[in-house]
């Protein structure tokens, strides 16, 4: 499997796969011509380039800073900036460039970070596998639900809570109009999905809603047209009482509303 890094004159490259969140899958090389790999194609333009790679067998967190070139269509500063790469899976392994598909030798994999732009290109960091064991373990207490509308652990049904629908009108910058929805303020802290148009495959969170006309939490980064094809999704401010009155389901609550709080250590007899 390594037997290429053996030989007395080194013909390797090193390669990048790139799997975005909407399925895409790009690949890169620092080879100076494109090379095909198990049926993609990985171009030498724009290449990536990464900081020095340095992987351990303990459990502290593996990372990788990775730069590359704003010289291609694959890679615009408007999906930077929209943050459609962030979040791709990543994996980087070397080649014999002269038989790339025979034998390939994996470096690292991941999770890409935030893609930030910087002069003509642009970084991120990978995190490795173990950065997952940064993450808590146990659940902070709340009085609010921790569970998402619609998982595993809510158990409500979002097949009627969703619709396909289209942009009517753009009435502001985070301000849209659609051209069904469900009627009063349904889908606050829902989410809206673009299916078409520039933004297609990323998602803006909803604040509020007045039957149709949706109020975005954050601008898109790439400006909706009428007619874009939409995916909403009723949403839930993770209340109890919003929890029992609109969706009777308090026995999947996942919170602790009458946990006493921080303020429980300022009340005093009399007050």
């Amino acid at each position: 499997m390594t037997s290429f890094l053996q030989r007395e004159l080194i013909t390797v490259a090193l390669c990048w796969r790139l799997e975005r969140r909407d399925g895409a899958a790009l690949g890169f090389t620092t080879h100076d011509r494109d090379l095909s790999i198990d049926g993609l194609i990985y171009r030498a333009a724009p290449g990536m380039l990464p900081s020095s790679i340095s992987l351990s067998d303990g459990f502290d967190a593996d990372m990788l800073d990775v730069e590359g070139a704003l010289t291609s269509d694959a890679i615009r500063a408007a999906d930077l900036k929209a943050g459609r790469w962030d979040g791709s899976i990543l994996s980087v392994f070397m080649v014999d460039w002269r038989d790339p598909a025979a034998q390939k030798l994996s470096v690292a994999r991941g999770e890409l970070g935030e893609a930030t732009l910087k002069g003509d290109g642009f970084e991120a960091e990978l995190k490795g596998p173990t950065a997952i064991l940064d993450r808590p373990v146990a659940e902070q207490t709340s009085p609010e639900c921790r569970a998402l509308l619609g998982d595993r652990r809510c158990r409500i049904d979002m097949a009627p809570r969703t619709r396909l629908t289209r942009i009517a009108a753009v009435i502001a910058e985070d301000v849209v109009e659609v051209a069904s929805a469900a009627p009063g303020n349904a889908y606050a802290y829902g989410r809206l999905r673009w299916i078409s148009g520039h933004s297609s495959g990323l998602e803006n969170a909803i604040l509020r809603s007045d039957d149709t006309r949706l109020t975005l939490r954050d601008a898109p980064d790439l400006a909706p047209q009428t007619g874009d094809l939409v995916e909403i999704q009723e949403g839930c401010d993770k209340s109890l009482a919003t929890c029992a009155s609109r969706f009777a389901n308090v026995a999947n609550f996942r919170g602790e509303p009458h946990l006493p709080g921080m303020d429980l250590l300022t009340r005093y007899p009399g007050a």
